[in-house]
């Protein structure tokens, strides 16, 4: 049998911790954590990261690995996840099936189909752009990129400050055009891909993540992210819960609303995920509930 990675992905608070965890017990492997969020140490609760009992039962790869300041992007995690892959394959007694889990699109996109040669930006061309949004304003950076790279301000999300500033990054660094790295070349894999993505109907997912949400503030999310406040600026912490709290902590709005919020604001990546996930016609989807069936699916496709 050849080689198989397993995917498992999906939307946010959808089921698919549960059911991993029950799919890697019962072939006997790990779990390769594909949350871009997870991988850092301290956001636990905030990121509904495997819990240590839960990691006991099955090992887990990419959980807990990092600092929050360090660096990491999707073509480190490519590389990383290619290493551990290759050593799960080779090694004694090995199994020919990994698992790999998560929902940050970049990151499984990265490992199934392979990322372009970005260049890794340094700290001074960061901080010099960091320096011009706080100076010059976003909007023009936004019309700086539009002069110096107009194909990818066509189809940047104008929206997303990190996107654009990224792509100034690129061409301040290089003299290039962040266009003229983005080949979208699909990279060949010595392995055989099966991706599964699960999904419920949307007033249930809805209310799951209202239900995520206020058992996290239950668990202490406000206070894990009361002691992560003073590192706010770091780029691991721009995610969805934190910065909805960060702001409450500055005032701008009560607890209770900054609830709501987090609620609202996941619901919306809910429906981002969503979106990504069905433009790939190689997904075979199903509900989470349906196990059975997810494990003969695997089975007859290893």
């Amino acid at each position: 049998m050849k080689d198989t990675l397993v995917v498992i992905t999906g939307p946010t608070a959808v089921g698919k911790t549960a059911l991993c965890l029950d799919i890697a017990r019962h072939y006997g492997i790990p779990i390769i954590n594909a949350d871009s969020r997870q991988i850092y140490k301290g956001m636990e609760i905030g990121t509904a990261a495997p819990t240590e009992e839960q990691r006991r039962r099955v090992k887990h790869y990419f959980v807990g690995m990092l600092t929050l300041t360090d660096y990491y992007n999707a073509s480190m995690y490519e590389q990383d996840v290619l290493s551990v892959l290759s050593q799960l394959f080779a090694g004694e007694g090995s199994n020919n099936v990994a698992l790999l889990s998560g929902g940050s699109m970049m990151y499984i996109d990265s490992v199934c189909n392979g990322i372009d040669d970005i260049p890794t930006i340094n700290t001074e061309t960061r901080e010099l752009l960091k320096e011009r949004l706080a100076n010059d304003g976003f909007e023009r950076l936004c019309e700086e990129l539009r002069l110096l790279d107009p194909e990818y301000y066509g189809i940047v999300d104008k929206k997303n400050p990190r996107r654009v500033i990224h792509g100034l990054e690129i061409c301040y660094q290089t003299g290039r055009t962040y266009t003229y790295f983005r080949k979208r070349e699909r990279k060949p894999r010595p392995f055989n891909i099966v991706k599964i993505a699960l999904n419920r109907p949307r007033e249930e997912l809805y209310e799951r993540i209202n239900q995520r949400v206020d058992m996290m503030m239950a668990h202490g999310f406000e206070e894990e992210a009361r002691r992560l406040y003073p590192h706010r600026e770091l780029n691991a912490l721009n995610t969805v819960g934190y910065k909805e709290l960060f702001e409450y902590f500055d005032g701008k709005y009560s607890f209770e609303e900054a609830v709501e919020r987090i609620k609202g604001n996941t619901r919306r990546y809910a429906r981002k995920q969503l979106t990504w996930f069905k433009r790939d016609k190689d997904i075979r989807w199903f509900n989470p509930n349906d196990k059975n069936e997810i494990t003969n699916y695997i089975s007859q496709n290893i």
